[in-house]
């Protein structure tokens, strides 16, 4: 299931390109984000819709068949979250398996529309690291530790 269509057209904007993006869609990223645009998430934390790109065009580089699916959207003003599943392969890692990380974004409008402000958050540690052969034992391993 994915989200519902939102009656913001600047979220309904936002939540359509994110569910359908394509390595043909980052060209057009200026449409949707101010050119002193911030973004961080766990392995970034870029100003400008050059480096905005940047990280997207590796996304596409380092994994195969990366899309998102919005789950819930709660809007008020012009903030948004987003919470969403990323669904991908690795390139190099067990390719085959398909991988899902759960997370959330908080976009922040400009009056003009377009995203200010995009700051993803997730668990790089269960989402991703786990997952990895080698790595995944340790941190599986560190977090049982963790927990006693």
């Amino acid at each position: 299931m994915t989200a519902p269509r939102h009656a913001d057209a600047r979220v309904a904007r936002v939540v359509a390109l994110f569910e359908s993006l394509t390595p043909a869609d980052i060209a057009r990223l200026p449409d949707f984000y101010l050119d002193d645009a911030q973004f961080k998430d766990p392995f970034n934390e870029v100003r400008g819709t050059p480096a905005i790109a940047a990280v997207f065009e590796h996304m596409y580089r380092a994994l195969l068949e990366p899309r998102f699916v919005v789950r819930d959207i709660v809007a008020e003003g012009d903030h948004c979250f987003l919470s969403w599943e990323f669904l991908f392969r690795f390139r190099r890692f067990a390719p085959g398996t398909d991988q899902t990380v759960r997370g959330a974004s908080h976009l922040v409008f400009a009056e003009d529309g377009r995203i200010a402000l995009h700051r993803d958050y997730w668990d790089a540690a269960e989402e991703l690291y786990e997952k990895l052969p080698a790595v995944g034992a340790l941190m599986r391993w560190l977090k049982h530790r963790a927990g006693r």
